[in-house]
C-alpha cells in the first residue's frame, strides 16, 4: 500500500511537470509563430538553421498541446485513481515512444532521402526569395554566419535568385575571403567551395552525437518508467 501511494504521488508530480512543460512549449510556439525574428535574435544562429528545415512554431504548438493533454491525463488519472485516464495516458505515451523509435530508425537509414526531399523544398525557395524577402534573407544570413556555410547544398543554390540577378555575385558567405561589400564572384565561390548548410548541420549533429544519444536515451527511459508506473496503478485499482 505504501508503494502504491508513493508511485501515485510520483506519477502526479511527474505529470504536473509534463503539464507545465507543455504549457511553456505552447506559449513559445505561439510566440515563434507570431514573432519569429525576435525568437531568432534571442536564441541565435543555430536555432535559425533548424528553422530552415521545419516550421518550428507549429511544431512547438503541436508538441505543447500533446504534452498538455498527456500531463492532464496523468495527473487526473493518478489523483482521482481513474482507470480510463491512466490507460489513455499509457496508450498515448506508447504511441509517442513507438513514433520516436521509428523516427530514429528513419533518420539513420534514410538520411540521403531526407536530404533529397529537403533539397526539392528549400533550394527553389532560395532561388525565389533570397534577396527579395527580407525576413527570409536575414534568416539565411544568420544561418550562414553561424554555421560558416553557403546555401543549402553550395553556392549554386543562389544562381538565379533575386540577389544574384541584381548584383551578379553570390552572398559573401560563399567565399572565404569575401567581404560584406559583395565581391564573391562565381570563380571565387567555385574555388573556395564553401560547404552547404545541410552538410554542416549534419556535421554538428554527428559531432555532438554522444550528447544527443544520451538525452534521447534518458527521455526514452523516462517514458518507459512512466508507462510501467501507469500500468502498475491501473492494475492495482479496483
Amino acid at each position: 500500500m505504501q508503494c502504491f501511494s508513493f508511485l501515485k504521488t510520483m506519477m502526479f508530480l511527474f505529470n504536473l511537470l509534463i503539464f507545465l512543460c507543455g504549457a511553456a512549449l505552447l506559449a513559445v510556439g505561439i510566440w515563434v509563430s507570431v514573432d519569429g525574428p525576435s525568437f531568432l535574435k534571442i536564441l541565435g544562429p543555430l536555432s535559425s538553421a533548424a528553422m530552415q528545415f521545419v516550421n518550428v512554431g507549429y511544431f512547438l504548438i503541436a508538441a505543447g498541446a500533446v504534452l498538455l493533454a498527456l500531463g492532464f491525463l496523468g495527473c487526473y488519472g493518478a489523483h482521482s485513481e481513474n482507470k480510463c485516464a491512466l490507460i489513455m495516458f499509457f496508450s498515448i505515451l506508447l504511441i509517442i515512444f513507438i513514433a520516436e523509435v521509428a523516427a530514429a530508425v528513419v533518420a539513420l537509414v534514410y538520411t540521403t532521402m531526407a536530404e533529397n526531399f529537403l533539397t526539392l523544398a528549400v533550394v527553389p525557395a532560395i532561388k525565389t526569395d533570397y534577396g527579395k524577402q527580407k525576413d527570409f534573407s536575414e534568416l539565411w544570413n544568420i544561418t550562414m554566419t553561424g554555421l560558416k556555410c553557403c546555401g543549402f547544398n553550395n553556392y549554386t543554390d543562389f544562381e538565379g535568385s533575386p540577389f544574384y540577378l541584381e548584383k551578379s555575385v553570390f552572398p559573401p558567405y560563399c567565399c572565404n575571403n569575401s567581404t560584406e561589400s559583395g565581391s564573391c564572384t562565381k570563380e571565387e565561390a567555385e574555388k573556395d567551395a564553401v560547404q552547404g548548410c545541410f552538410d554542416q548541420l549534419l556535421y554538428e549533429i554527428r559531432t555532438n552525437g554522444g550528447t544527443v544519444g544520451g538525452v534521447a536515451a534518458g527521455i526514452g527511459g523516462l517514458e518507459l518508467a512512466a508507462m510501467i508506473v501507469s500500468l502498475y496503478l491501473y492494475c492495482h485499482l479496483e
